[in-house]
């Protein structure tokens, strides 16, 4: 009896399945002769037998991790690897090849490709494959709700792949859920493979024919405690806007911490996060921290409202509230590409993000690092590419290919990598890495980007990801290379394959005085070619503008933000100098007048704020934002009359209406 699943097994899945030394030490035992004899029973279990006298047997449809083997080593074992590869030997030998040596009989063609789906797996078939404790787990998630996307099978690319929130599980054996990969920890595998399962299955009953490419799994029915904890969570973001950060005491600040925890345990990983947030920023305004702005504590406040509103309503609770994974899951081996990291900072501290590409699930993944200020003065992007990180230098790990199995993922993708176990980490140039990345984490149709980041909602409803604009762009042309000294930008022109436009804009960095100097001469060629630009991307007017973080050139990876200054050609003024914007200004006026709030409240709002209210009203009006004037004048108007708690509503609406203006406005201006 030939077991089909483990004929599909090839060296790469195995390596992945368990380490490339076992994987080598079973082949050079089969080829010295030391393999196993192998003996398929009636029900399809194999049994090896090795010339050491080790008896190992594998049950039909199990994983490799579920054989049985006699050494006592833990996991999965040599013996268990030489028992595959036997049987792969084995099958190899009685087959006969064609002239085109693909494993098909003389004469005939390769059987044609068909559709599947690990959806198709039942629950029997899974629980045999992952285990009863693992499938206990996995319901609990499932009663909770998780979102999932999804990579169905093709005749181009057979595996199937599933990106949790924290996780991604790979299913490269057709029908053969028991030998899937995923990068979280050994312990947490049964339960991921699970989930990807249940989600391949939602997506095959939304529709068979076209499954989607994203799904929300399970019960979305709000719970007594999740309802409880959204509205602790709007009721403390009212009592904020009444009394301001100006008289938040103590109470206020440990009742922001104990609802903050009550949504981590109820899984509402967004709107903890905003709770985060909030409570760094009322804690600046305590110690007159250089951090705080009220601009973006305003932002918080009606983003924590967006999401308590929206999250009961039509859209999906998964995007608006949360995944429902846990909160922090360990990785079992990780390979991650660096694209360079961005630093910044205030007057006492500095704080490194690097962002890494993890290929395998397509997705751009942020780690962070903090340092205080030590002598009294501030430490430039150059200084701190010296500081230790990983084993080596921020800087070596910026530009650098990142091997680790010590590493742990959060759902908002900021990842944490420890130290411990001897060589568990290890970090070696990135090479040419970048361009064998996936779509649509490497951009390579500018014009389709665009479009596509138009149609997505408003930024306070979207999930809380740290990168979800990072990419690497393809360069194939590079015009207009300039500096707008109005902005403190460079700019700069450059065009995909298709000769589509987006713009560079990179604006100046006071934690790194070499950075634009050193854009500027990779943009020039000043280091071979310009292969790539790894970025922030955003949509604006037609096309797109590009935040660069890092370039690869001929030379290698330069990350800017860790560049030395030097002495370098002046750059010429912007041929194009961005004009001047009155609708976001308008808004950006409206949007300083309302965060005024935030600071003194909206019980104690002063003379002088009610009038920049009304100021700012006057100008959208003026340019014919009459709905948005309508909305900011509304305000003085309810303190006047009903008083602070009636102005609360009004205010998170003008917050909340001015905010999807000025992005929306921004996207296509």
């Amino acid at each position: 009896m030939t077991r089909t699943d483990l004929l599909a097994l090839d060296t790469t899945t195995l390596v992945a399945l368990t380490n490339r030394g076992l994987v080598k030490r079973a082949a050079k035992d089969l080829d010295a002769g030391a393999g196993a004899i192998v003996t398929t029973g009636p029900d399809g279990t194999l049994t090896g037998a090795f010339p050491d006298g080790t008896t190992v047997s594998l049950a039909p449809a199990a994983g490799l991790d579920q054989g049985v083997c006699g050494c006592g080593a833990p996991g999965v074992c040599r013996h268990v690897l030489g028992l595959v590869l036997a049987h792969r030997k084995a099958h190899a030998d009685a087959t006969p090849r064609n002239d085109d040596g693909d494993g098909s009989r003389p004469g005939t063609a390769p059987p044609p490709w068909q559709p599947w789906s690990p959806g198709s797996t039942d629950d029997e078939t899974l629980t045999a494959a992952v285990g009863a404790r693992a499938m206990a787990t996995a319901r609990r998630t499932l009663s909770r709700g998780y979102t999932a996307r999804l990579r169905h099978p093709a005749p181009d690319e057979p595996a199937a792949v599933a990106e949790l929130a924290t996780c991604t599980v790979r299913f490269p054996v057709r029908d053969g859920v028991a030998h899937a990969v995923t990068d979280a920890a050994d312990a947490l595998r049964g339960e991921s493979i699970a989930l990807a399962v249940w989600a391949f299955r939602a997506a095959l009953e939304a529709n068979p024919d076209d499954p989607p490419r994203q799904v929300d799994v399970g019960d979305r029915t709000s719970t007594a405690a999740r309802g409880a904890a959204l509205a602790s969570a709007g009721s403390l973001a009212a009592e904020l806007l009444r009394e301001g950060a100006a008289h938040a005491g103590p109470v206020l600040t440990a009742t922001l911490a104990r609802i903050r925890d009550d949504l981590t345990a109820a899984a509402l990983h967004w709107p903890a996060g905003v709770l985060t947030d909030i409570a760094a920023q009322v804690d600046q305004y305590a110690e007159r921290g250089a951090g705080f702005r009220a601009e973006e504590l305003a932002a918080l406040l009606a983003e924590l409202d967006a999401r308590t509103r929206a999250g009961g309503g039509g859209l999906a609770e998964a995007q608006v509230l949360g995944t429902g994974e846990r909160g922090d899951t360990p990785l079992r081996r990780i390979r991650l590409t660096a694209l360079g990291c961005r630093v910044s900072g205030t007057p006492t501290d500095r704080t490194a993000e690097v962002f890494l590409a993890h290929g395998g699930a397509g997705i751009a993944l942020v780690l962070r690092r903090r340092w205080p200020a030590t002598g009294g003065r501030e430490t430039t992007g150059h200084e701190l590419a010296a500081r230790r990180l990983l084993g080596t230098t921020l800087g070596a790990v910026a530009t650098g290919n990142v091997v680790s199995e010590n590493a742990s993922r959060t759902p908002g993708r900021t990842v944490s990598i420890g130290g411990g176990r001897l060589a568990a980490t290890s970090v070696t140039p990135v090479g040419a890495s970048w361009a064998d990345l996936p779509e649509p984490l490497l951009l390579r149709d500018f014009a389709a980007h665009a479009a596509a980041l138009r149609e997505l909602p408003p930024r306070f409803l979207r999930p809380r990801i740290a990168a979800d604009t990072v990419h690497v762009t393809e360069i194939h042309a590079v015009d207009d290379i300039g500096y707008d000294p109005a902005r403190q930008q460079l700019t700069a022109t450059v065009r995909d394959a298709h000769g589509t436009p987006a713009t560079v804009a990179a604006p100046h960095n006071p934690c790194a005085p070499g950075g634009l100097d050193a854009l500027a001469a990779a943009l020039r060629g000043e280091h071979g070619e310009l292969r790539h630009l790894s970025c922030t991307v955003r949509a604006a007017g037609d096309g797109l503008v590009l935040d660069p973080i890092a370039a690869r050139t001929d030379d290698g990876v330069l990350v800017p933000d860790l560049a030395a200054p030097a002495s370098a050609a002046p750059l010429a003024a912007a041929s194009h100098p961005a004009p001047g914007d009155p609708v976001t200004a308008a808004l950006e006026t409206g949007l300083a007048a309302l965060s005024a709030a935030t600071v003194h409240g909206l019980r104690r709002l002063p003379d002088g704020a009610r009038t920049a209210l009304d100021d700012a009203a006057a100008g959208l009006a003026r340019i014919g934002l009459t709905t948005a004037a309508a909305h900011l004048r509304a305000i003085p108007a309810a303190l006047t009359g009903e008083g602070a708690d009636a102005a609360v509503r009004g205010w998170l609406d003008a917050e909340l209406y001015l905010l999807t203006a000025r992005e929306l406005h921004a996207r296509t201006a």
